[in-house]
């Protein structure tokens, strides 16, 4: 069979011009129009008058169905479209237009015996997609006649063919031994951070292969936070095969604004593209139906008055604006300069090659933390600061966080993260680092939290680096603020670079500040379960830099950047 193309290049154009995401495809009309029209049949159960989806759902919708119906060849046995991937903002009616996919889905199987699912990521979201579902029966006579509704087990019934639609909460447990002829999975992006969450798709897929009919759809929600684990990898392959990147039997339906708009920044007293209104019905199909317009502006005001976090949660969730960095209540304001002073030159390699002096800071270290080690390098000419960062991880870790676990992994297959069973691995590895820095001949010290040091310490000192002029301790707590309040200058006005490393953007997103007096501090006590490791070993290496350690080279250096008379 020759694969459809399933690519739309023009998505851009067709998102501002109000058209469909879908491409042109040489559905087969008659099961297209079949699945439509059982759609069309169903009544909505929790709007008043009980409108039919023929009133009252969103065209854009009506076309998935239209193309995950139409994409089957009853006569060549034949699916072309075997997984859907529809990326929609909040209040677009996902769930209840989910419910009455799969509906029509049973309505349209000839499979006898054949289950289908509906997973949802919480237990609220499977339980309104059932009582959807329900509804959608009970308003109509011929299907309460042919389906048995099994409250009790969340179950829908077909007593022609002995087919059943059940709706189940994620876990790992729902596709053992199943070899499922349909499976809708609603808000993906929750299920991003869950390990377990790549391994069901494995299961799915592998059962979707040994039934020729069998398909997958997913319908999401952007994530609030930095996109991770299962939710990543989907979203980046949809994307490529909508852009033409790649081919495949997915068709993406993604309802996100372009690029031009969503990452420009906002100017002192310019707002950003994304933040004008009159953009925003490019990325919310279901506008006129579920949603208002002035209760989304309404919303909106609310949210934007309290604060770039309330704001940038709330756009994520609307406009499946990408979230580049976790922004949380009590947060770092150098969270908010972060992503604007990213340059994707700067590198380990970069420091090395282009900067005059370097400080390093290393922070964590236990077994329930991580190993976090800073470079900050100032540069010849400019002045700069450049930053980067790796971390360590015990694999006991792993195990106490299993909610992070994907997160880890991803950095660990980015290079930023390694995990170890010994953390002297960890310790020796970060002594390493250092070693290079100094065999350059730029490094002028090394800064660490006073606690627990001695094993790094010992590890340093096998490779030529020891003593109190070399390796000093960095007093912690509301002594850090100088430093604080450095890195926040440096990255607002870019004297401070780095290069845009996912485990440092998220140990920034992850901190949190408290007042102490006149000062503020980041403790791992107030950032609580999120590793800010990386950015307290930054912290530490600001501290040596903020002292202006000489150039190597200088006529008043020693030649390890320490200042002689």
């Amino acid at each position: 069979m020759i694969p459809w193309d399933l690519s739309c290049p023009d998505w851009e154009q067709r998102l501002r011009a109000g058209q469909s995401l879908i491409p042109s495809l040489p559905l087969i009309k008659a099961e297209a129009d079949i699945g439509v029209r059982f759609f069309d049949a169903l009544r909505l159960p929790d709007v008043e008058g009980t409108p039919l989806l023929a009133d009252a759902a969103g065209p854009w919708f009506r076309e998935i169905v239209r193309a995950l119906f139409g994409s089957w060849d009853p006569v060549a046995r034949w699916r072309y479209i075997r997984e859907i991937f529809a990326l929609v903002g909040k209040g677009n009616s996902k769930t209840t237009y989910g419910a009455g996919l799969m509906l029509t889905a049973l309505l349209m199987n000839k499979r006898p015996n054949a289950d289908f699912l509906f997973v949802g990521p919480r237990q609220a979201i499977a339980d309104r997609a059932f009582a959807h579902t329900k509804g959608m029966i009970e308003l109509s006579r011929p299907a309460s006649e042919r389906f048995h509704v099994q409250e009790h087990l969340k179950t829908i019934r077909d007593r022609v063919n002995g087919s059943t639609l059940r709706i189940k909460t994620f876990d790992m447990g729902i596709l053992t031994g199943a070899q499922p002829a349909g499976v809708l999975l609603d808000e993906l992006h929750l299920l991003g951070r869950n390990a377990a969450t790549e391994r069901v798709l494995r299961q799915i897929r592998g059962g979707l292969e040994k039934s020729p009919e069998a398909f997958l759809v997913t319908i999401t929600t952007a994530s609030d936070e930095p996109p991770v684990g299962a939710f990543r990898d989907e979203l980046n392959a949809a994307r490529a095969i909508r852009d033409g990147a790649r081919s495949g039997r997915t068709l993406p339906v993604l309802y996100e604004l372009p690029d031009s708009i969503a990452k420009q920044e906002e100017r002192p007293g310019v707002p950003a593209q994304w933040e004008n209104p009159k953009n925003w019905p490019m990325v919310m199909p279901n506008l006129g139906r579920s949603l208002i317009f002035a209760s989304v502006l309404q919303d909106w005001e609310t949210e934007k008055a309290k604060g770039e976090a309330n704001k940038r949660i709330w756009a994520s969730q609307h406009l499946n604006l990408e979230m580049g960095i976790g922004l949380k209540t009590q947060r770092w304001r150098g969270v908010d300069y972060w992503l604007g002073a990213a340059d994707l030159e700067v590198s380990f390699e970069t420091i090395l090659a282009q900067c005059e002096v370097a400080c390093i800071g290393i922070d964590g270290g236990g077994l329930d933390d991580l190993l976090g080690l800073a470079v900050l390098g100032r540069e010849r000419d400019t002045n700069r600061w450049l930053a980067w960062g790796k971390a360590w991880a015990h694999t006991s870790v792993l195990e106490q966080r299993k909610g992070e676990e994907a997160r880890l992994r991803d950095f660990e297959a980015r290079g930023e993260l390694v995990i170890v069973d010994d953390m002297d691995e960890a310790f020796h590895e970060a002594a390493g680092i250092c070693a290079e820095v100094d065999s350059a001949g730029i490094l002028a010290k090394v800064g660490m939290d006073p606690m627990g040091v001695g094993a790094i310490v010992d590890a340093l000192a096998e490779n030529g680096i020891s003593g109190n002029d070399r390796v000093v301790g960095i007093p912690q707590g509301w002594q850090l603020n100088g430093a604080i309040k450095t890195a926040e200058v440096k990255l607002a006005n870019k004297t401070m670079a780095h290069g845009a490393q996912a485990i440092m953007g998220w140990a920034v997103g992850n901190a949190k500040v408290e007042p102490k007096g006149n000062a503020v501090t980041i403790t791992k006590a107030v950032a609580g379960s999120g590793k800010i490791d990386p950015l307290m070993a930054l912290l530490d290496a600001v501290v040596l830099m903020s002292k202006n350690p000489e150039a190597m080279g200088s006529p008043y250096s020693d030649g390890r950047g320490l200042m002689t008379f």
